[in-house]
């Protein structure tokens, strides 16, 4: 609690005029928008995110709690023109002062949005939604006609609400298209067509859901007008059931979905036949009844929480929590940039210390000495070549094979002997003539000695 000091004087602590000056931001402004350019998107791991909104000449901090950025259809980035609900606020423990936004949309769709509210307030001033020109609808129509895409979503689920509903009901489908330029005056057309021809009890205005810009043919003043022209009722069942456009408030009953439009125009016959009036109306005392008091109820308990919600009180742990968290994680990426760099510094000392390098200088010098010894190899296997040349052609000068390519011949006897002598021989007997190409088989018929003897 501030304090008086010796003077008199009132002493805030610091943490005191925070918590001061915070109360009085959110109990001066409450919930407002505000439109800028997202910038410095920071998304810690708690799931809350942290940025700043931007435009040309300043900036403030803004936080989206974990609950309701779960909500978001899109994710958010840096350089997003966005407009958020948000309530003003301060960041006691760094004293800044920052917006706590509950909601995020487009800056597109705000404009959209804009032009939605400023078509919806002139058409209801001219009394085109008053409720006293909406029709009853048909309890049991025969014919039912329907106005959408004839290949989209919408039309199977309006045929198979009336099949297993309702199958006496006739369906006709006026086929256009539910997105872009051509579909509002094509809608338009299918309502002016429907309406003078007069073959339907009832009409249903249907489309799947999308995107508000996808929704916008179904805001467009002609549609509105042609509805509220339409001789037929018309029932509006275009997207889901918290997606609202003109054509709602023009029509004469709105439904949530094109499902929900179907089952308002065809009675549910099985479910008829085993009703009972008095059943229905106790029911319908006991539900008002019922809702009355939590009714009651919601609405105090939804005072209390406002006033004692613990969302608030858990506001600024959560931030200081990813605070503490952002300084941790920089203070791991800088221990792990100190290790990466040890361990870089360590791997070049090993690289300069490794038994690699000596292993590189041993295997340059063991290559060398294989060379020189191949090399030795192949000078010593040449000189004994050519020794043998040299060789071979002194033993072919002294062959007996040169001999007989001189014209001389080799006598064998029948025991392969050489004859050497005419002496070891005599007549009649076998011998065999070696030339130097073939053989001779010879019989000696005579005998000549050295000493000039003949025999025969």
């Amino acid at each position: 609690m501030s304090r008086p000091d010796s003077d008199s004087r009132i002493v805030f602590s610091v943490s005191e005029l925070n918590a001061s000056v915070r109360q009085l931001l959110e109990h001066s402004y409450g919930l407002l928008w505000v439109e800028g350019e997202i910038s410095n998107l920071a998304r810690p791991r708690s799931g809350h995110l942290y940025f700043s909104l931007k435009d040309g000449d300043a900036q403030v901090r803004a936080a989206l709690f974990r609950g309701k950025a779960r909500l978001m259809r899109t994710p958010l980035a840096d350089g997003d023109q966005v407009r958020v609900r948000a309530r003003v606020s301060l960041y006691a423990a760094r004293g800044d002062y920052q917006l706590i936004v509950e909601h995020v949309e487009p800056a597109g769709d705000g404009a959209l949005r804009r032009a939605f509210e400023q078509l919806k307030a002139r058409l209801d001033a001219e009394g085109l939604f008053a409720v006293e020109r909406k029709r009853a609808l048909p309890a049991a129509p025969a014919r039912i006609g329907v106005i959408t895409s004839a290949t989209g979503a919408a039309i199977r689920d309006v045929l198979s609400v009336v099949s297993r509903r309702f199958p006496l009901g006739a369906v006709r489908i006026y086929p256009v298209p539910v997105q872009g330029d051509a579909a509002p005056p094509a809608i338009v057309k299918a309502l002016t067509l429907a309406s003078a021809r007069a073959d339907c009890d009832v009409l249903l205005l249907v489309r799947g859901g999308g995107s508000l810009e996808d929704l916008w043919a179904f805001n467009d003043e002609n549609v509105a007008r042609a509805i509220v022209a339409s001789r037929v009722p018309v029932i509006s069942g275009v997207g889901h059931e918290v997606d609202v456009t003109i054509a709602d408030f023009a029509a004469d009953v709105r439904a949530a979905t094109p499902s929900a439009a179907a089952e308002l125009v065809c009675p549910d016959l099985g479910a008829r036949a085993q009703a009972l009036p008095r059943l229905a109306n106790q029911l319908n005392r006991r539900m008002a009844a019922r809702l009355q008091h939590a009714g009651q109820r919601l609405a105090t308990l939804d005072a209390r929480l406002a006033r004692q919600h613990p969302r608030r009180r858990l506001e600024v742990p959560m931030q200081r929590l990813d605070v503490a968290d952002q300084r941790l994680q920089r203070a791991l990426r800088q221990r792990l940039g100190l290790a990466r760099n040890r361990l870089s510094a360590l791997t070049q000392r090993l690289q300069l210390a490794s038994p690699q390098r000596h292993l590189v200088a041993h295997e340059h010098a063991h290559d060398q000495r294989v060379k020189r010894l191949q090399r030795a190899m192949h000078k010593r296997l040449e000189q004994a070549n050519l020794q043998l040349r040299n060789a071979g052609r002194a033993l072919h000068a002294v062959s007996p094979l040169q001999t007989l390519e001189r014209g001389y011949a080799i006598a064998r006897d029948d025991h392969n002997h050489i004859v050497r002598s005419a002496d070891t021989v005599t007549a009649g007997d076998a011998i065999h003539v070696v030339l130097a190409r073939g053989r001779l088989d010879c019989e000696i018929r005579e005998i000549h000695t050295d000493s000039g003897e003949r025999s025969t």
